[in-house]
C-alpha cells in the first residue's frame, strides 16, 4: 500500500510539473490576468513618467487598448532600454512595447509583432502656415534639417528647394522656424512630436516619407501571444482607436 501510495504521489508531482512546464506565456497572463509589459519610460511622448509618477504616453495608452481587446489588466514595468531585451529573456515582463525599432540585429533575439508606429521623417512648419501640406510642397522654400541626419540626406536629395538651412542641433532649426527664417523643417518624427508637445505653435504636416517601423516584443516561440497582440493591433486600426490615440500625442 505504501508503495503504491507513494507512485501515486510521484506520478501527481511530475504530472504538474509537466503541466507547468507546458504552460505558454498566453496561458500565464490569461492565469493571472495580467499582461506585463517592459518599457523605458524616458522617452516622450511615447512613454514617460508624468507628475504623477505614472507612466504615459502613445505606447503606453496603445497598451492599454491592446490590454482591453484581450480582457487582461497591463502593468509596466520601467526598465533601461539597454535592459529590455535581456529582461524579456529572463522573464520579468511577458513582451516588450518602448518604441523599438524593427531591426534584423533585434529579429535575432526576439520576435516582432506587425509595425505599429512608423518613426520616419516629417514636415514641420508653422502652425498658421497652409500652404504646405507636406513633403511635396518643399518645393522653393527654406528647408531646416540637422546636419548630417537622415533629414539632411534626404533634403539634400530633393530638387527645387530654395535653401537648405543646416543646424548642429535640431532645437536651433526650431528657433529659426518660430522666427520666420525658414519655412519648414524636416526631422524624424518622435523628437518632432516631442517639441510640439511643448510648442503647440508648431505642426506636422503629412505623413512621414521614410520608414523606420517599430514593434512590439516577444520571446521566440511565444508564437500564440503574438498573435493574441497581432489581432489586437488589427481590431484597434479598424475601430478607429489607434487614430484616436495617435491624434491625441502626434496632431494635438
Amino acid at each position: 500500500m505504501k508503495k503504491l501510495i507513494l507512485s501515486v504521489l510521484v506520478f501527481t508531482l511530475v504530472f504538474a510539473v509537466g503541466c507547468a512546464g507546458d504552460q505558454t506565456t498566453w496561458d500565464k497572463v490569461q492565469d493571472e490576468g495580467k499582461l506585463t509589459i517592459g518599457m523605458s519610460a524616458d522617452y516622450k511622448p511615447f512613454e514617460y513618467t508624468d507628475e504623477n509618477g505614472e507612466i504615459v504616453g502613445f505606447d503606453a495608452d496603445i497598451a492599454q487598448a491592446i490590454g482591453e481587446k484581450l480582457g487582461v489588466e497591463v502593468e509596466f514595468v520601467d526598465t533601461a532600454f539597454s535592459g529590455l531585451i535581456p529582461g524579456l529573456k529572463s522573464n520579468k515582463y511577458d513582451l516588450i512595447m518602448s518604441a523599438m525599432t524593427i531591426t534584423e540585429k533585434r529579429e535575432k533575439a526576439v520576435d516582432f509583432t506587425n509595425q505599429y508606429f512608423n518613426a520616419g521623417q516629417v514636415v514641420a512648419v508653422m502652425d498658421d502656415n497652409n500652404s504646405i501640406q507636406g513633403v511635396k510642397d518643399l518645393e522653393g522654400k527654406k528647408v531646416g534639417v540637422q546636419l548630417g541626419t537622415t533629414g539632411d540626406l534626404e533634403v539634400s536629395d530633393m530638387d527645387n528647394i530654395e535653401q537648405i538651412k543646416r543646424y548642429e542641433k535640431i532645437p536651433q532649426a526650431f528657433i529659426d522656424l518660430r522666427n520666420g527664417r525658414i519655412d519648414a523643417i524636416v526631422n524624424d518624427l518622435p523628437v518632432t512630436a516631442a517639441y510640439i508637445m511643448k510648442h503647440p505653435e508648431v505642426k506636422m504636416v503629412g505623413e512621414p516619407f521614410t520608414s523606420e517601423h517599430y514593434g512590439i516584443a516577444t520571446r521566440p516561440g511565444d508564437e500564440e501571444l503574438l498573435k493574441k497582440v497581432n489581432g489586437a493591433l488589427k481590431e484597434l486600426k479598424e475601430d478607429g482607436t489607434y487614430d484616436e490615440v495617435y491624434n491625441k500625442w502626434f496632431k494635438q
